[in-house]
C-alpha cells in the first residue's frame, strides 16, 4: 500500500515550479549550480480511516488518538473522528473548514469527547484526539460500531496515529483484534487471506470523501486468479462503508488467497478482517507495496505456528532466499532456505515454530533478478482450544520515525530488526491517558539481528500510553508492537508493523536566478 498523506501538496508543487527556474543561468554563467537538498517540513493535514469493528454483540472497541510533538509543527490544530454513516464521514473528508469542530463550528478543547461520541451514533465524533504529545480515547460496543473517518490539520497532523482496539470474548474471531487506521489511497495488496472452510474473512472498505469510489475486487489462488464478476465495479457510498464477505465473491475454496484492491474512482481505506473458528481473528492490513527484497517484523517468540504467503503480481516467477533475523544473527529455517513463487499465483509455507522461543522477523531476498513480490505471515500462539492468531504483513521501514498507540504497562513488546546494518534508534514512551510523565531508552541493534527491547514506562502511568521510535543512526530498521490480552490463561494477541508515521514531507529548496531575463548590453 502507498500510504498517501494529504499535506502540502500545493505547497511543494508550486515549489518544484519554482525549481524549474533554478537551473537556468545568465549568460557567462558555467552552469554548473547545484540545488540546494530538500528540506523536512511537518505535514499539514492528515486522514485517517477505520473500519468497523466487529460483527459481533460482544464486542468491546477502543480506539486510541496519538500525535507526536514534531518540531516545526503549527501551533494550533484540530483533529476528530467520525462516524462513516449518513454522509458524516463526507464532512471529515472534505478538508473542511469545520474538521475537528464541535457543535455549531465551535472548536473542540484538546482531549475532549463528545457527550454522546460513544458510539458515534449521529454524525457526532467518537473522539476528538488531544494535544500533540498526549493520547485520548474513545470506546464503542457490539455489531452496530460504525467505520469511522478522520482529518487532522495543523499541530494535530504530524505523525497521526489511531490504533483501534476490539475485544470478543467469544465465538468466531474471538481474541483481540487490532489495527492502525490507514490513509486513504487507491491501491492495496492483501496475501494471507482465505475462502477456505472454517475462515470467515471480509474486506472492508471505507470512503473518506463527499463523491462515491468504485473499485475492483480482484482474487489470487494457489492456481492464478478466481474468477469473480461480483467484484468488480464496487460502489462504495460517499463518506461511508461496505464489507464483502470473500466467499461471496468466488465459489471456490482456497487457503491462501491474494486480495488485491484496485480503485478506479475516488480513494478509499481497505483491511482485511479475517475470522478463524478455531484460531479467532484478528486484522489483516496492507502489505507494503511490491518489492524484490521484503521484511516481516516482530514475529513473537513463542509463535506455535508460522504461515508465509507470498504474491508476484508481475509477469515472472520470483525465488527467494528466505532468512530469519533473531537476536544472535540471521538463520536459515531448516528445510525452507529458498522459496519459488509463481507469477499471479499465491504461495503457502508452513514454517511451524520457526522462532523457537526468540525474537524474529523474516527477510526475504532474490536469489537472483529481483521481482516485485508481496508477502504476510499468519502466526499462532497458544495450543489446543486455547489458540488465537494473527497477521503480520510485510513492512516499510521505520524511517525517520514511527508511532504505535495504545500501549499497556503490561502486555506490551516492541521488536526492532536491524536486516542490513547496525543502526541506533531511540524509543520514547508518551505521557499516559489518565497520567504519567514521558521516558525516553535508546538501543543498538546489531545488524541482521531482531531485539525485543525494553520499552520505557511512563513514570506514574494511569491508562495506555504511546510509543514512537525514531532512526538515530545506521539502519534501515524496522518494527513491530505486539499487544496481548489481559487474560494471562488465553494467548489473543495482535501484531502491528510501524512503519515511518509521515509526520513529514520532503519540499525541495530553489533558488531562481532571473538574471537572463535582464536586457542583454547595448
Amino acid at each position: 500500500m502507498k500510504r498517501t498523506t494529504l499535506s502540502l501538496f500545493a505547497g511543494a508543487a508550486a515549489l518544484a515550479a519554482v525549481t524549474g527556474f533554478a537551473a537556468v543561468s545568465a549568460p557567462g554563467d558555467t552552469g554548473a549550480e547545484t540545488a540546494e537538498p530538500a528540506a523536512r517540513l511537518p505535514v499539514e493535514r492528515t486522514s485517517l480511516l477505520c473500519p468497523a469493528p466487529s460483527a459481533s454483540d460482544l464486542a468491546e472497541t477502543t480506539y486510541t488518538s496519538f500525535t507526536p510533538v514534531t518540531e516545526g509543527a503549527e501551533k494550533k490544530g484540530t483533529a476528530t473522528l467520525t462516524a462513516a454513516a449518513d454522509g458524516a464521514g463526507a464532512e471529515a473528508g472534505k478538508g473542511g473548514e469545520d474538521a475537528g469542530s464541535g457543535k455549531d463550528g465551535e472548536d473542540a478543547k484538546d482531549g475532549e469527547e463528545s457527550k454522546n461520541g460513544e458510539d458515534g451514533k449521529d454524525g457526532e465524533p467518537v473522539l476528538r484526539p488531544g494535544a500533540p504529545g498526549t493520547p485520548v480515547t474513545g470506546t464503542a460496543s457490539g455489531a452496530d460500531a460504525p467505520a469511522l473517518t478522520g482529518t487532522a490539520e495543523g499541530s494535530h497532523a504530524p505523525g497521526w496515529t489511531v490504533q483501534q482496539t476490539t475485544e470478543v470474548a467469544a465465538g468466531t474471531g474471538r481474541g483481540l483484534l487490532g489495527l492502525n487506521c490507514t490513509a486513504p489511497d487507491t491501491e492495496f495488496w492483501f496475501p494471507g487471506a482465505s475462502t477456505a472452510s472454517g475462515r470467515t474473512d471480509y474486506v472492508h472498505l471505507t470512503n473518506p470523501d463527499d463523491s462515491a469510489a468504485v473499485v475492483d475486487i480482484e482474487l489470487y489462488g494457489k492456481d492464478g486468479v478466481l474468477k469473480s464478476t461480483v467484484g468488480e465495479g464496487v460502489t462504495v457510498p460517499p463518506g461511508g462503508g461496505e464489507s464483502l464477505l470473500l466467499s461471496t465473491l468466488t465459489d471456490v475454496e482456497q487457503t491462501d488467497v491474494t486480495v488485491h484492491v484496485n480503485v478506479r474512482s475516488g480513494r478509499l481505506g481497505a483491511a482485511v478482517q479475517a475470522l478463524d473458528d478455531k484460531t479467532g481473528g484478528d486484522w489483516l492490513t496492507a502489505a507494503a507495496d511490491p518489492a524484490g527484497e521484503l521484511v516481516v517484523p516482530g514475529i513473537p517468540a513463542d509463535a506455535t505456528a508460522v504461515r508465509l504467503m507470498l504474491f508476484t503480481p508481475g509477469g515472472s516467477d520470483a525465488d527467494l532466499k528466505v532468512r530469519l533475523a533473531s537476536p544472535s544473527g540471521a538463520i536459515t529455517p531448516a528445510g525452507h532456505e529458498t522459496v519459488h513463487v509463481k507469477a499471479g499465483m499465491t504461495t503457502g509455507v508452513d514454517l511451524g515454530e520457526v522462532t523457537r522461543g526468540e525474537a524474529g522477523s523474516l527477510v526475504l531476498t532474490p536469489t537472483s533478478g529481483s521481482v516485485p513480490v508481496v508477502a504476510a505471515v499468519r502466526v499462532v500462539r497458544g495450543k489446543g482450544g486455547e489458540q488465537e492468531s494473527a497477521f503480520i504483513p510485510a513492512s516499510d521501514p521505520v524511517g525517520a520515525r514511527a508511532t504505535a498507540a495504545e500501549n499497556r504497562a503490561k502486555g506490551t513488546t516492541l521488536s526492532v530488526t536491524a536486516p542490513d546494518r547496525t543502526a541506533k534508534v531511540e524509543v520514547t514512551a508518551s505521557a499516559g491517558t489518565e497520567g504519567g510523565t514521558t521516558a525516553t531508552k535508546t538501543f543498538t541493534i546489531e545488524g541482521g539481528t531482531t531485539q525485543n527491547v525494553e520499552v520505557p514506562v511512563p513514570a506514574g502511568l494511569k491508562g495506555t500510553y504511546a510509543l514512537t521510535v525514531e532512526t538515530v543512526s545506521g539502519g534501515p530498521v524496522y518494527a513491530a508492537r505486539t499487544l496481548t490480552g489481559e487474560d494471562e490463561d488465553v494467548a489473543s494477541f495482535t501484531v502491528q508493523p510501524l512503519p515511518d508515521d509521515r509526520g513529514t514531507v520532503s519540499v525541495p529548496k530553489a533558488e531562481q536566478n532571473l538574471s537572463v531575463l535582464q536586457q542583454p548590453p547595448a
